[in-house]
């Protein structure tokens, strides 16, 4: 069988992040939404996004299909009910529909002609920013089951003080030096060639992906999500990093997420907290109009975003996709894709993909020609309708 993972309406309120990519391909808990179904059904996947985005993540079409709900994380009893899928077949939670069968040659599905299957039981969806962070916590303890089973974790480094260590993984080539581990409230994983350096206390939930880092002295809290090649310093609680992004130094983040190829300026803190302890407002991008969440935000920030020493992020703040963020005082609630500073002066685009490529040099990563076009893409599309 055919696998497609869908955005649906979802990925207008996943904003900026799905600027640059699927909601299939956003990060929760140890791996990404399409990693999980991919897991769980044993097939890779394909994707039905927007269009300036197919060339990167393009559909395969055949015969036979299923799509599913990308916004929504897999469980054995859900994919269980997908592979079970026969042709005019549809599974539901409430009005939202999971996952579908269809052929090539539907050019629409009625569901009104369908068998519609509902299904009860609870499961892990991403519906807002954050979301991402919110549920972090029951997302990295389903992804550390589905990835530790029946496995045998490295040994834990003699200079290593951990609690709770049955809960604690660490894969191959990991390296960890008098660092405190405390699994108590949450599991720790630790990827492939990762690394915690001497000094730092770690509370779990974490995810640490392959080539990520924690810098000497470094405090994280869970449920924390460090994407592959990200590198860490500093105070960090309850927070998703979704890969190759850097807050390499002190400074505070946190109830955050960041997207990839971000970087944090020495000293750059955010609050998550109002002053008043109310609730906070957050820029939503898809109705143009604030919307509060809670009394507990921090900073949602897009692909390529770099920040400057000692900037300090407004509480429940957006930073769009691209933005080179500096200034005196708080940063505005919101900072449109591709700033330069924060008075709307726009970073220029042959600058921005310059910049980008020396950040991937630090990294010893490719930039693709695809991908420099795709940025262009965006930023064409961003600049000429500015939110």
């Amino acid at each position: 069988m055919n696998y497609i993972l869908f955005d649906s309406d979802i990925r207008n309120s996943l904003l900026p992040f799905t600027f640059t990519k699927p909601v299939a391909d956003l990060r929760i808990g140890i791996l990404t939404i399409r990693e999980k179904w991919e897991h769980y059904l044993g097939f890779t996947t394909s994707t039905i996004t927007e269009g300036y985005l197919e060339e990167k993540y393009p559909m395969v079409e055949m015969e036979e299909n299923i799509l599913i709900n990308a916004s929504f994380c897999p469980s054995k009893k859900l994919v269980k009910k997908i592979k079970n899928l026969s042709k005019n077949e549809a599974i539901f939670k409430g009005d939202d529909v999971l996952a579908f069968y269809t052929s090539d040659f539907q050019e629409e599905v009625d569901f009104e002609t369908y068998t519609q299957i509902e299904f009860e039981d609870e499961l892990l969806r991403i519906k807002n920013t954050w979301d991402i962070f919110s549920v972090n916590d029951k997302a990295i303890q389903q992804d550390f089951e589905l990835l530790t089973k029946d496995r045998t974790s490295q040994s834990i480094p003699k200079t290593v003080q951990a609690i709770n260590p049955e809960r604690i993984f660490i894969e191959d080539g990991a390296k960890i030096t008098f660092a405190f581990l405390n699994a108590s409230s949450g599991p720790i994983y630790i990827g492939k060639d990762a690394e915690i350096m001497e000094g730092c206390v770690v509370r779990g939930p974490l995810a640490m992906c392959e080539h990520s880092t924690l810098k000497m002295g470094a405090k994280i809290y869970g449920a924390t999500t460090l994407g592959p090649h990200c590198k860490v310093g500093g105070e960090v609680n309850n927070s998703v990093l979704m890969g190759y992004s850097n807050k390499g130094h002190d400074g505070f983040l946190g109830n955050s997420v960041l997207g990839e190829w971000c970087n944090l300026g020495a000293g750059t803190s955010n609050s998550n907290v109002k002053n008043t302890g109310g609730p906070i407002s957050v820029w939503d991008e898809s109705s143009n109009a604030n919307r509060y969440v809670g009394n507990k935000m921090g900073v949602c920030m897009g692909d390529y975003v770099k920040t400057a020493i000692n900037t300090s992020i407004t509480t429940g703040a957006t930073i769009g996709v691209g933005a080179n963020v500096f200034c005196a005082g708080l940063t505005p609630n919101f900072i449109p894709h591709f700033c330069w500073g924060i008075d709307h002066t726009t970073y220029q685009i042959d600058k921005l993909i310059e910049d980008t490529a020396n950040w991937k040099a630090f990294k010893n990563e490719a930039f693709s020609d695809m991908e420099k076009q795709l940025i262009r893409v965006i930023f064409e599309s961003l600049t000429s309708n500015p939110s």
